[in-house]
């Protein structure tokens, strides 16, 4: 079995600019699926609508492209209905915390057995630069032409603030610190959150490569298992840390918390259909 991700069609057009951190992303991603050992017919990406979400279409494997905000629900229901599987869902910062912001939250309270990858460029970079729920305020848009004076969503906080299970955030301008907290993510059991600083080079000339890197500081000696110390590092404002921010390896998962599962384990997609059980469940009134 051909175990790589490449797509066999090398003349696909990619929708991405020259120099966009999307480019990265994909790179580090397959090498790190490949690197785990999960194959192409294990793996199933899902995402939304974006610039980011296009990256399920540029790699082979399952993938499941839906509507603006909404790969989180299908992914939780995808690995509910076979475990078995590696579950992605991917989008960028207006996709996941904008559109999607309130599945997010829940998803986080439900913990699924899946990797959340967010590709965060501070912009909606498809509809030609709009400030994003992440922008930075004063930063300037067609739109917001006096400048962004929202408080910016701080999707680390919130996801500590919730106990979620993995906590993380990456900058693409290092690969190889991106190549291994995104490893630790996808073979962590519960849900994972990896924030990726992505820079947009055509729509947002504030926050680049340069920006990210004299901005941001690796955490060191930090004890994720410290919820409270975690929560404090994420609402640094100064220098935006990066690294692992928290881990919590001991909450159940959505699909360990399901009924049908403390009996039989198997995945649902391989049970039997029994038409009759399902029209006595359709005709009781309970």
């Amino acid at each position: 079995m051909d175990n790589t991700f490449d797509l066999k069609d090398k003349n696909i057009d990619l929708a991405w600019c020259p120099g966009c951190g999307n480019f990265g992303i994909i790179k580090v991603l397959k090498s790190v699926l490949e690197e785990s050992k999960i194959k192409p017919v294990n793996l199933v990406m899902v995402s939304g609508i974006g610039q980011a979400a296009k990256m399920p279409q540029y790699l082979k494997t399952n993938m499941f492209n839906g509507l603006h905000g909404r790969a989180l629900p299908v992914a939780t229901a995808i690995k509910a209905c076979n475990p078995e599987l590696t579950v992605i869902a991917e989008g960028g910062d207006g996709d996941m915390y904008g559109e999607g912001g309130n599945h997010f939250i829940h998803a986080i309270r439900r913990n699924p057995n899946i990797t959340n990858v967010v590709h965060n460029n501070m912009v909606y970079g498809l509809t030609k630069g709009q400030a994003s729920p992440t922008s930075q305020p004063g930063f300037k848009t067609p739109v917001q032409v006096n400048g962004v004076f929202l408080e910016p969503f701080n999707p680390i906080a919130v996801a500590i603030a919730l106990d979620a299970s993995f906590v993380a955030r990456a900058f693409i301008g290092d690969e190889k610190e991106t190549a291994g907290i995104l490893k630790e993510a996808i073979m962590h059991k519960g849900f994972s959150l990896v924030d990726i600083f992505q820079p947009c080079v055509t729509f947002n000339k504030q926050n680049t490569y340069t920006w990210f890197k004299e901005n941001t500081f690796y955490l060191k000696n930090h004890d994720y298992k410290n919820r409270l110390e975690a929560f404090e590092m994420a609402v640094q404002t100064d220098r935006i840390p990066l690294g692992i921010f928290y881990k919590h390896p001991e909450k159940k998962t959505f699909e360990e918390n399901l009924e049908l599962y403390k009996a039989d384990n198997t995945p649902v997609i391989k049970r039997i259909f029994d038409r009759k059980k399902m029209e006595k469940l359709i005709k009781s009134k309970r």
